[in-house]
């Protein structure tokens, strides 16, 4: 299955998906000549070809063609969302379940409308289990996802100050991503939730099967032993190692981990298997990455950010025992009305520490009341580092997608 042309290898099916500013019904005869097996199309072609399949909504389409997938397989559906960290714990239980079964799961976040049923499309009849990444930035987007994942298994990362303008404010990203609860709970399915988090506790109700994570309650426990620059788990309860030493940046990993050990014990994993695939994760695309170049050393967490994700960011980099440290943070999107606000209590939570350097790029950090160094581009930062040529620095850069701070990258000369 293929919605991308350049993407496009021989065999595929290739979906003629539109939006605002593309039609791929105009590349519907272009597909055939790569290659495609079939088009499927929405839109009239000015050819007569009997590989080209035409419907009422290529969409729609997609999605039920999707769901009659998903209705193949007996196999646990292990489906994922939360504000922060979704990402993240979908690796590392893909992790520790590929381990042991033949699992399939969402291609780096291809969580949405179009990269959730395009995964279980991909998802083949040797298939084990499935570990689906559900993202979303308005009520009832996870009601619909689940319809067509129909999941056995659920987890709620955390519910944090994300995608406030879609949701609603605070309390309607809880009811937005609480939608998979509702599922799991009508459907009698099996929930995996953090202990610690009190609004998951709510949040959860009449769910009869629940397992419990957690630093101090729960079938799995463990705290954050040591966290510079990777975090190292000691494991409390549950579990026959007493120390998980990750490839992880920051403390608020923890509870990403203790999923990951939950999950594999439910399921069987042995808990060596469990302990090395933990242990032999490194993280890619922007998240948490760790990188030294010369002197200096580089986190970079530049994926997304949100004013829960930022402070967590912010917190773990205080907490990190060296004198040169250096935050870079880029503008935060799609908070609405909280924007101004949000950045400004970011501001005064940055002006608590005594970081030896601050560089704020774009967004509503323009309009925040600071002395900081302020730049509307990532580019533009990646200059002002170059010249200044920072040595045995630490450095934290994270911000939104949009603001794309892997550019500041540039500055060290890294390909």
């Amino acid at each position: 299955m293929q919605t991308d042309t350049r993407k496009l290898k021989a065999g595929d099916i290739y979906f003629a998906l539109k939006g605002e500013n593309f039609n791929g019904n105009h590349f519907a005869l272009q597909a055939l000549e790569l290659g495609a097996a079939y088009t499927v199309v929405d839109e009239a072609i000015s050819a007569s070809n009997n590989k080209l399949i035409k419907v009422n909504n290529v969409l729609e389409t997609l999605q039920q063609l999707a769901k009659f997938h998903r209705e193949q397989f007996s196999i646990p559906f292990i489906a994922i969302t939360g504000s922060n960290g979704k990402t993240t714990t979908k690796e590392l239980i893909h992790a520790v379940l590929s381990s042991n079964y033949k699992t399939y799961t969402t291609e780096g976040n291809l969580n949405n409308h179009i990269g959730l049923p395009l995964t279980i499309l991909k998802i083949k009849s040797d298939a084990q289990m499935a570990v689906i990444e559900m993202g979303a930035n308005h009520q009832k987007e996870i009601e619909g996802y689940c319809k067509i994942a129909q999941p056995t298994h659920g987890i709620i990362s955390n519910i944090g100050k994300a995608h406030l303008e879609g949701f609603g404010g605070i309390e309607g990203v809880k009811k937005g991503k609480g939608e998979l609860y509702d599922f799991i709970r009508l459907h009698n399915g099996v929930v995996f939730a953090f202990d610690d988090y009190d609004y998951l506790h709510e949040m959860s109700k009449g769910i009869q099967q629940i397992i419990w994570y957690g630093t101090k309650n729960g079938e799995v426990t463990g705290n954050a032993k040591a966290f510079a620059p990777f975090l190292e788990v000691a494991i409390t309860k549950g579990f026959s190692f007493n120390v998980i030493k990750t490839n992880l940046v920051g403390d608020y990993n923890l509870p990403n981990i203790l999923c990951a050990v939950a999950l594999g014990k439910y399921f069987n994993v042995p808990d060596e298997k469990i302990k090395s695939s933990i242990e032999n994760y490194i993280p890619s695309n922007s998240r948490s990455q760790l990188i030294e170049i010369g002197s200096n050393k580089i986190i970079l967490d530049a994926y997304n950010a949100n004013p829960s994700s930022m402070k967590v960011a912010i917190e773990n980099f205080r907490n990190i025992h060296t004198d040169n440290k250096i935050l870079v943070l880029g503008g935060m999107m799609e908070l609405g009305e909280e924007s101004i606000p949000e950045h400004e209590n970011l501001v005064k939570l940055i002006q608590q520490y005594n970081f030896q350097n601050v560089i704020l790029v774009g967004g509503n950090f323009k309009t925040t009341h600071q002395s900081y160094t302020y730049f509307d581009k990532a580019e533009e930062a990646s200059v002002y580092i170059q010249q200044h040529h920072f040595q045995h620095a630490y450095f934290l850069i994270k911000g939104s997608r949009s603001m794309q701070m892997e550019k500041v990258l540039t500055a060290f000369k890294v390909e």
